[in-house]
């Protein structure tokens, strides 16, 4: 300590209890854990990682992060208890390692002889200066964190105004001040430059001293919330815990010293594993206060060694539960006491610290369905958290589509409902589906229906979600498409329903064949014998001139096909045509019945006089089965 500090040193002796060297004694367990150095020889420097591990035993015995005492043991003296071979006492009366000034109640010999002695007055000072209640400290942080030894730091040296935080005439930052040296310090040397300590929200109108008065500061403010990254010392790792690396190019060491085999250079952020208790440098003369840790890689295929200057506790992502569509909050799992944030795209959209058992709740705006919100945390030092993304699920239903109106023409059934969802449209119990396009339009193949029939249609979108079923009835605009009964290969007229009165039309290979129904709507129009699969098309026209949708109908087999005749002259000695393979060709001529069978082709010849004209032939077809075709009757000319 410099000679600031002399009067604030006996003021605090008077205001809190000192370590009394007679018990410190007693108390000084910490040096044999530094055993494995061997003894300090008198008036000789240990070398710098024995006297690291000191420092740092001694600091985590007292419960402050080692990272301070090492850095206020570097501003002091530069880590020297002698200088060429005797103690090292500056002009100001500070003694060894740690300049502490004399006083009564510590031992001034031992105070310039032992190194341990030395360190644990200074680490006591230290303690009794962080539970001084006139000094202000970091809302809601312990002595773990290094920040919050900031002020501590500050009255080891003397809280007078050339330790003011701030220039009290421009308010900008005192670099001068003790205790801004000391963290520097700590920057550059336990983190090697890789991190920048928080900063505290100053004002001058914390601080009230005048400049040049050699007064004590006095303290407006006792308690600070820092928003910048706080740090807890790196010295506290144990087994199990996982780290992050963070800088790229960190050198995974096959020994705690960088003069070891390089097994891999890891990059920015890798995850490893703390495999044991730290280490110091194997190189007891190496200069790095930082300590090496045992470490193994994520995926266990890599175990070695890593300075704490290049890692920081792993936080891990939140925990999110699902959200959707109708949810109004965000709920989850994060450390205690954590500040959770919920931001859609760079839009803030919801808050809230979790509970002393890490459960969160945040309220947010109810989100559309496919909304992608981040999810993060910041800890109770300030660290953020990796973020998780999530998509609001849709768990809300399509309404009910909008149909356009169906007629008992009509061959389609069309409207509008969610993009891009599924419509389905039940008609006595068998169901259409089509997908409707990106603007929600829909348009699907229906049968044509009657006037009166009820149709269902409701829409699925692509989470499943089922809407309401819109039912619409199908509205008349002329008359019902006609029933009509089979008609076969053989059949001579067409027969069926439709409405009283109704004229009937068939359609055949362009040809129409018409008819007027009954009072009961009942229909027959007589049309020529149809080949098997001929397609006729039947339709219905009321006395206002409406005309219903075609119904359509395939002619059926119930034999073979009526025969194809080719013309017949009076010379001919011979009828032909075309009827099915193989099957048995009648002639009739007057009385007389011939036969032939027609070829495999189904082509047929069959020898006969010659016929006067006008001479009537009739001709049929009989397969296999027996089954007999119509006639066909040929005229000889």
């Amino acid at each position: 300590m410099k000679s600031i500090l002399l009067k604030a040193v006996l003021l605090t002796c008077l205001i809190f209890p000192v370590w009394v060297h007679e018990n410190a004694s007693a108390e000084m367990t910490w040096p044999a854990k530094c055993a494995s150095f061997g003894g300090v020889e008198a008036n000789q420097n240990p070398s710098f990682q024995h006297i690291n591990c000191l420092l740092t035993n001694a600091a985590l015995q007292a419960n402050i992060p080692p990272e301070v005492v090492k850095a206020v043991a570097a501003q002091e003296s530069g880590w020297r208890q002698f200088d060429g071979g005797k103690p090292l006492i500056t002009s100001d009366g500070g003694i060894g390692i740690m300049q502490i000034t004399n006083q009564s109640s510590y031992d001034e010999q031992r105070l310039k002889d032992d190194i341990t002695y030395n360190i644990q007055a200074g680490v006591d000072i230290l303690s009794r200066n962080y539970q001084r209640t006139d000094l202000p400290k970091i809302k809601a942080a312990g002595p773990e964190v290094i920040e919050n030894w900031y002020f501590s730091v500050m009255a080891y040296n003397g809280t007078k105004p050339v330790n003011s935080p701030l220039v009290q005439k421009d308010g900008s930052i005192n670099a001068d001040a003790y205790q801004a040296e000391v963290f520097t310090k700590i920057e550059q040397d336990s983190f090697l430059g890789n991190i920048k300590l928080g900063q505290y929200p100053f004002s001058t109108t914390d601080f009230v001293y005048s400049p040049n008065s050699a007064e004590n500061i006095l303290f407006n403010k006792l308690q600070y919330t820092l928003t910048d990254q706080m740090h807890a010392s790196m010295s506290l790792f144990q087994t199990g815990n996982k780290v992050v690396v963070t800088i790229d190019g960190a050198k995974l060491r096959s020994q705690p010293t960088t003069t070891s085999t390089s097994l891999k250079e890891l990059a920015k952020n890798t995850t490893l594993i703390i495999n044991g208790d730290f280490k110091y440098d194997q190189d007891i003369s190496k200069v790095n206060q930082f300590v090496w840790y045992p470490v193994k890689t994520e995926d266990q295929k890599l175990v070695g060694y890593i300075p704490s200057a290049y890692i920081i506790k792993k936080l891990e992502s939140p925990v999110v539960s699902p959200v959707d569509d109708n949810d109004a909050a965000v709920s989850g799992k994060v450390p205690e006491n954590a500040i959770v944030k919920i931001m859609n795209g760079t839009t803030l959209i919801g808050s809230t610290p979790a509970n002393t058992t890490g459960s969160f709740k945040a309220p947010i705006p109810v989100q559309k369905a496919g909304t992608k919100l981040t999810i993060t945390y910041k800890d109770k030092l300030n660290a953020l958290s990796p973020s998780v993304t999530i998509t609001v699920a849709d768990k809300t239903a399509p309404a009910a589509p909008t149909v356009n109106s169906v007629t008992n023409k009509s061959a389609e059934i069309s409207g509008k409902t969610e993009a891009n969802a599924t419509v389905t449209v039940t008609i006595a119990g068998k169901a259409y589906s089509q997908k409707a396009d990106g603007n929600g339009m829909f348009k699907l193949l229906i049968p044509v229906q009657n006037a009166g029939a009820t149709i269902s249609v409701s829409a699925k979108d692509s989470a499943g979600n089922i809407g309401t079923v819109r039912t619409v009835t199908v509205v008349k605009a002329a008359p019902n498409m006609p029933s009509v009964n089979t008609v076969n290969n053989k059949a001579v007229s067409v027969t069926g329903k439709t409405e009283a009165n109704a004229t009937v039309s068939v359609v055949i290979a362009g040809k129409t064949y018409t008819a007027k129904a009954d009072q009961y709507g009942n229909y027959n129009v007589k049309i020529p014998v149809q080949n098997t699969g001929t397609t006729l098309s039947v339709t219905a026209k009321d006395s206002a001139g409406r005309v219903s949708a075609p119904r359509s109908t395939a002619v059926i087999r119930v034999a073979p096909n009526m025969p194809t005749v080719n013309p017949v002259r009076y010379y001919s000695t011979a009828v032909t045509g075309k009827t099915e393979k193989n099957v048995t060709v009648v002639i009739k001529i007057g009385t007389k019945t011939y036969t032939t069978k027609a070829n495999t082709y189904g082509d047929y010849k069959l020898t006969i006089l010659k016929q006067r004209a006008g001479t009537k032939l009739y001709v049929y077809a009989k397969d296999a089965y027996g089954k007999v075709s119509a006639t066909r009757t040929v005229t000889v000319y």
